[in-house]
């Protein structure tokens, strides 16, 4: 082990690589602040580049722009209640109301230190149980992986602060709205009412951003959301009270561990740790009344896993070859233009990659950390532009995004037509985030669905008869019956 950090500290260390780890992050974090950008289209932006660097400079750069997007998601979270990244629209549940109670800068600079947590931890994580977490993840059938995203699904409804039974409803609206296309197993077209450009599928960019940004300028614009511009700009404003910094600790430390553990799994990532941790804490800990309404608890246990799930990501990516999502897919694109082939054999035929990637992960975390305390003041001061002003601005950037991405006008008004809805759920106290997470936690549970029947030759006790998935699905349950308990109590 020391042998092979001290092979990846030489690698990483070059002048070359630490200039475009430092590139990687602040183009990352700079890209996954604007709305309707995120880590994919950051690493699809810079892709061509790599193309003329060393394979080790080309993926650190890249690896430092994936996570620093994931970070710079947070940032617009936070502030304006748009989630730059699908995993960070938990982060809004509670960093948003924290923008508006006057405290935007405790929540940045909590962010900033639980994500460099999660990510040391999950740098820990990866340089020690590697090669293990890999053989582990291989072992997992269909029916774990379908138990996982019910799990997910799951603890989404729990997050919702609006209520389990409202949670649910909006976790399977956000199922259906995933179907919407054309069926990849039978070619069969669902629910796309005859027209062609619904024959892909609605985009996850289009809703998130319809759903969280264009429905917060309409909030916004009501006057639903009250002015917070007065924050001071100050250093002694930025730090968390004392008791904070006690209560961070065992939500970051929870945080970090289930988002290793979710980020090796394939198919799963950031935005199920995200939810899962966010659920989990908010059973566990004792401020849990606070959850939803500016608790450091609901910031602090959602980056940490964040981060932790983006760095080991990289697990089934390198060691497996199978991608986690489309932006590891990118990654593999990028390995294979150089030459280097991902799979087993990736560690012992070129462990000078392996390992100096990994150990750039540190120096590009630290990068992060350096970066963006400093520009606390900065992110905050976006706060006093005035509303009317601020948020056409953002509904613009929004649109540009959106068209950017596959250069179509039904795409932007699909978004605005989301705006509408997540305006309209939120008169009537219908959170967007557990809708948000269905939608992207659907197609996936479906798949792995399709796949253990066809399997067990339809036969559904193959569910219970796996251990592991098995315990997820009662999980599932018992967390269900926990959560609807006290309703029941408090009506009796």
């Amino acid at each position: 082990m020391l042998d092979n950090l001290a092979l990846g500290f030489a690698t990483a260390t070059t002048l070359p690589n630490l200039l475009y780890c430092f590139l990687g992050t602040f183009l990352g974090t700079f890209i996954g602040v604007l709305p309707g950008l995120g880590p994919l289209a950051a690493v699809a932006m810079l892709l061509p580049v790599s193309f003329y660097l060393p394979p080790e400079t080309a993926l650190v750069m890249l690896a430092g722009v994936y996570y620093g997007a994931e970070y710079g998601g947070s940032i617009a979270s936070i502030l304006l209640n748009i989630p730059g990244t699908p995993s960070s629209s938990i982060t809004c549940l509670d960093g948003y109301p924290m923008a508006r109670q006057g405290r935007a800068g405790v929540a940045l600079l909590m962010t900033a230190l639980a994500s460099f947590f999660g990510g040391v931890f999950g740098i820990l994580v990866i340089a020690a149980l590697a090669p293990v977490l890999a053989e582990f993840a291989l072992l997992l059938q269909p029916a774990d992986y379908f138990a996982v995203m019910l799990l997910g699904l799951v603890a989404a409804s729990v997050v919702s602060n609006s209520g389990t039974l409202r949670g649910v409803m909006m976790v399977c609206l956000g199922v259906l709205l995933g179907t919407v296309g054309v069926d990849v197993n039978s070619g069969v077209t669902r629910f796309t009412g005859g027209v062609q450009d619904l024959r892909d599928g609605v985009g996850l960019v289009v809703v998130a951003m319809g759903l969280f940004g264009v429905s917060e300028a309409m909030t916004s614009a009501r006057g639903a959301t009250p002015s917070y511009a007065t924050e001071k700009v100050s250093w002694r404003r930025f730090l968390p009270q004392a008791d904070e910094w006690l209560r961070a600790l065992a939500p970051a430390l929870r945080g970090s561990f289930i988002g290793s553990f979710f980020g090796t799994l394939p198919g799963t990532g950031q935005t199920v740790a995200s939810s899962i941790a966010y659920a989990l804490e908010k059973r566990v800990s004792r401020n849990r009344a606070q959850f939803g309404k500016g608790a450091i608890e609901g910031v602090v246990v959602p980056e940490s896993a964040n981060n932790a799930a983006a760095q080991t990501a990289f697990i089934p990516t390198l060691t497996l070859g199978i991608p986690g999502s489309t932006t590891m897919a990118l990654m593999i694109g990028a390995l294979m233009i150089h030459g280097v082939t991902p799979g087993p054999r990736l560690i012992s035929e070129h462990p000078a990659l392996f390992w100096g990637l990994i150990v750039s992960f540190l120096f590009g975390n630290l990068f992060l950390l350096v970066l963006n305390i400093p520009l606390i003041g900065i992110w905050v001061r976006l706060l006093q532009i005035p509303h009317y002003f601020l948020y056409p601005a953002v509904v613009v950037l929004i649109s540009i995004g959106v068209y950017s991405i596959d250069h179509s006008l039904f795409d932007v008004w699909t978004m605005l037509a989301f705006g509408f809805l997540g305006y309209v759920l939120r008169l009537y106290r219908y959170e967007p985030a557990p809708l948000l997470i269905g939608f992207i936690l659907g197609p996936m549970m479906e798949e792995y669905l399709r796949r253990a029947m066809l399997l067990s030759r339809g036969d559904p006790m193959v569910f219970f008869e796996r251990p592991g998935s098995a315990v997820l699905i009662g999980i599932s349950i018992v967390l269900l019956i926990l959560t609807a308990l006290p309703r029941r109590k408090q009506k009796a």
